[in-house]
């Protein structure tokens, strides 16, 4: 059996920046054991599937996300490859593409020259961290708080985030799926940078869904809904959102790096 594949880099200008993502388009859905050996096979932070819905529009789809570590509920970046797969690379007549998911209806659609993710609202509230994360950070955060499985760790500058030095396993000891760092930009409304031990990934480079929670907080803060954010990993990526009460808008470019066919 043979299905098509692509990676692309997400939220860059640039092939080798940002976030690289494989998208799968299938047929029909493939067993989970497998879907999970093709997302370690690829080895990369989310491997995209889609299938086509079985209703009379064809811009509709199933979506599904596996990092190396298991299927999670909610990717950025695959997702906007894999709006760049249906509308760039396929080339389907609609200006959306509508996904359904583990986290209900998204959407990605054309924005300039870029594309935008309609993702939810993850907005997030003070929370108690738990006691290992002291002893897991070199610098302490000034804020934490909690959005969906992931605590938001508030820092008074950039530089701050960039010299963070995580010790994963005691990370991976605390408990949550992901640990989002941000701090206000000096370029940028806020820059991030994310960790996901428990997903097998130390350092993710792009983390669109991040944004749902962080976007969130510093549209509060900055009392802006508009807010261009950068993710400071070493690939690095720029970010475009606009927040409202249940929803968020998160913009980038993508650029196509392989294309190729899987064989089962």
């Amino acid at each position: 059996m043979k299905t098509p594949f692509y990676q692309l880099d997400a939220f860059t200008r640039k092939a080798f920046g940002g976030n690289p993502a494989a998208v799968c388009p299938l047929e029909k859905w493939l067993d989970d054991d497998l879907l999970l050996a093709i997302a370690r096979e690829n080895n990369l932070s989310e491997t995209a599937f889609t299938v086509r819905d079985r209703s009379d529009n064809d811009t509709d789809f199933h979506l599904r996300w596996f990092t190396p570590g298991g299927e999670v509920d909610l990717c950025g970046h695959a997702t906007l490859a894999a709006g760049y797969v249906m509308l760039e690379i396929l080339k389907l007549q609609d200006q959306v593409v509508s996904f359904s998911s583990r986290s209900g209806p998204l959407g990605v659609s054309r924005d300039g020259d870029k594309l935008m993710l309609d993702f939810p609202n993850r907005k997030p509230a003070p929370a108690a961290p738990p006691k290992a994360l002291a002893s897991a950070l070199n610098i302490q955060p000034r804020d934490i708080l909690l959005g969906a499985d992931n605590y938001l760790l508030v820092y008074g500058s950039s530089d701050e985030v960039l010299e963070l030095k995580p010790d994963f396993p005691r990370l991976l000891a605390c408990g949550a799926f992901g640990f989002l760092a941000t701090a206000p930009g000096e370029d940028c409304d806020f820059v991030s940078r994310c960790f996901f031990p428990h997903w097998q990934i130390d350092e993710d480079p792009v983390t669109g869904s991040a944004h749902c929670t962080s976007g969130p907080y510093w549209a509060e803060k900055l009392g802006k809904p508009e807010l261009f954010a950068r993710q400071i990993s070493v690939r690095g990526g720029e970010l475009w959102l606009r927040v409202s009460d249940d929803r968020v808008a998160i913009s980038g470019h993508v650029v196509p790096v392989i294309e190729g066919t899987l064989t089962l």
